[in-house]
């Protein structure tokens, strides 16, 4: 009996186990069948994702054809011309072959290379190169063509020294002369940036594609004071001259620096008082015209202040220096931002407290300027910051209502609203990828946030860091972009400038600085030479040397 007993019970033990593994398979079913759903919900975003990019290069890739298209157009015109006025030459018509150098009043664009007086003649030259001007900061040091550019700079520096030396000598009135050739240098200078074009690199890609931060060498090489009597608020580069730019601080006071060297030192040239007429406030914001030739300011709207001045650069001391526009479209609040826009037709926007953009276009007549509102309702709370998309007018703002839009102005809607969780506080586009810009929020360790504008409700990368002194974040610490695109730089409660690489895929600054004493409110990234200036409450101004 036991004989037969056994194989029951081993019987009844095979499918103890057979019941077991039905579980197991079912377990194992179920985990494999989520695993293949999350699989393909995002291996279906992934598809919609280069579906969207497919159509966007195929429609850069029609406008390049018919760019080229019109270049070849213009190629055959002026083919023809020279055709025409080979044979005016041959037929000894002297009098309508006017020199191109005639047209240059500026000393420096006729010493700087002969080529470029033959710029004018040859329009072709004026197409943007199929290689990007700017690099990575590394590389920008050296390479022949800023190292020339450098040279120059010095040059300039030294003749203007040499020009201020014989001005004191043979006295005021040749130290005036003097003044108004620096001026017209700086309005010629202008005028020759507005025929380069920036051109657009696809940086979004390479978002998170390194494990590893590529680091810059940088070494603090002067730390002088401000000259401010209060803590500083800006600090804004000269678009068109590479040695100049501006510092302002709670004392009301604009100072113009010029930049030494190769940056191993700073000037001051001079300091404007431009409190606002009523209230006395201060400059809450500037913006550099994009000719060189001004500075605009902007303060706040509450009792019927003025709202915007213009510091000319150009004016003498005979002349009214600060000018107070007549418009008023803010209704209250204070005007936080202020920004020229990248387009052909200049024009700038603010955005204030009173939840407001305005459009401000420019009419005839030197201080005239029409403002527009863009939109006064589509923020819930006050506008922080605003900014231009280069590629299409497309206007951004970002508030304290934690919105994302983006304004078409040919289409007169919002074209792009996003909003997250946190406090936005400043807005800032890339200079390379047309399509990539960055946003300052609230959340400590995530206070940098990069988005396409293509990518509806999509954050494509978020960065920040701790701070040691304080937990609260301030609208008044500010970031800045490298010229290659690839770094950004940012202030912090902390006497120490971070700098973020975006390839890197951490969410922590790739390095950081120390170079004050007291928070650092902003670090720009010069325009050619490896440097970088800061800004910090301790009233000192740094240059910080890439090497």
């Amino acid at each position: 009996m036991s004989a037969l007993k056994k194989p029951k019970l081993e019987e009844g033990e095979e499918q103890g186990g057979d019941e077991n593994g039905k579980a197991d398979d079912t377990t194992s079913f179920t985990e494999q069948e989520e695993a293949l759903v999350a699989l393909i919900e995002h291996r279906t975003k992934e598809v919609e994702h280069l579906r969207q990019r497919i159509s966007y290069y195929q429609s850069q890739l029609d406008q390049a054809e018919r760019r080229l298209e019109d270049s070849e157009s213009k190629l055959a015109r002026l083919r023809g011309r020279s055709t025409i006025t080979s044979f005016n030459n041959s037929k000894g018509d002297v009098s309508k072959n006017v020199k191109v150098e005639c047209r240059s009043t500026s000393p420096i664009q006729i010493t700087e290379t002969s080529s470029q007086s033959q710029s004018l003649s040859r329009p072709q030259l004026l197409i943007p190169a199929a290689n990007p001007k700017i690099s990575q900061p590394m590389r920008m040091v050296g390479s022949g063509t800023k190292a020339s550019s450098g040279s120059h700079a010095e040059d300039r520096i030294s003749g203007l020294n040499h020009i201020d030396s014989v001005s004191k000598q043979k006295g005021d009135k040749s130290h005036k002369i003097s003044s108004e050739q620096e001026a017209s240098e700086i309005q010629t200078k202008g005028t020759k940036r507005k025929f380069e074009q920036k051109e657009h690199k696809e940086l979004i890609p390479l978002i998170r594609s390194h494990s590893s931060p590529s680091l810059i060498r940088c070494q603090t090489g002067c730390v002088f004071p401000s000259q401010h009597k209060r803590k500083l608020r800006s600090l804004v580069l000269c678009p068109t001259n590479e040695q100049l730019f501006v510092t302002s601080a709670l004392d009301g006071v604009v100072n113009l620096w010029q930049v030494q060297g190769r940056g191993s030192s700073a000037s001051l040239l001079s300091s404007t008082d431009s409190v606002s007429p009523k209230q006395r406030r201060w400059p809450e914001d500037i913006a550099w015209h994009p000719e060189g030739s001004s500075l605009f300011c902007v303060y706040s709207a509450d009792g019927g202040d003025s709202q915007i001045s213009v510091l000319n650069l150009n004016k003498t001391k005979g002349g009214m220096r600060v000018s107070f526009l007549e418009e008023k479209p803010h209704v209250k609040g204070i005007i936080n931002n202020i920004v020229f826009m990248p387009w052909d037709k200049v024009c700038f926007v603010t955005g204030g407290s009173d939840h407001a953009v305005m459009l401000w276009a420019g009419k005839d007549g030197e201080n005239s300027w029409k403002p527009k509102a863009l939109h006064r309702s589509l923020h819930s709370s006050a506008v922080m910051g605003v900014a231009g998309m280069q590629q299409k007018q497309i206007v951004l703002s970002v508030g304290a209502d934690k919105r994302i839009i983006g304004f078409d102005l040919l289409a007169g809607r919002a074209d792009y609203k996003h909003q997250i969780e946190s406090k936005c506080m400043s807005v800032l586009p890339n200079p390379c990828d047309f399509n990539l810009f960055m946003v300052q929020t609230g959340t400590p360790g995530r206070q940098l946030r990069l988005f396409d504008i293509r990518l509806r409700q999509t954050e494509i990368h978020a960065f920040g860091w701790k701070q040691e002194s304080s937990e609260s974040q301030s609208a008044l610490i500010n970031q800045a972009w490298s010229p290659d695109g690839f770094y950004i730089t940012s202030g912090s409660a902390d006497p120490v400038v971070h700098i973020f690489d975006i390839r890197y895929n951490a969410h922590q600054p790739s390095q950081s600085i120390r170079a004050h004493q007291k928070r650092v409110f902003k670090a720009e990234w010069h325009h050619s030479l490896p440097l970088l200036i800061s800004i910090s409450s301790d009233l000192n101004i740094a240059l910080h040397k890439i090497t």
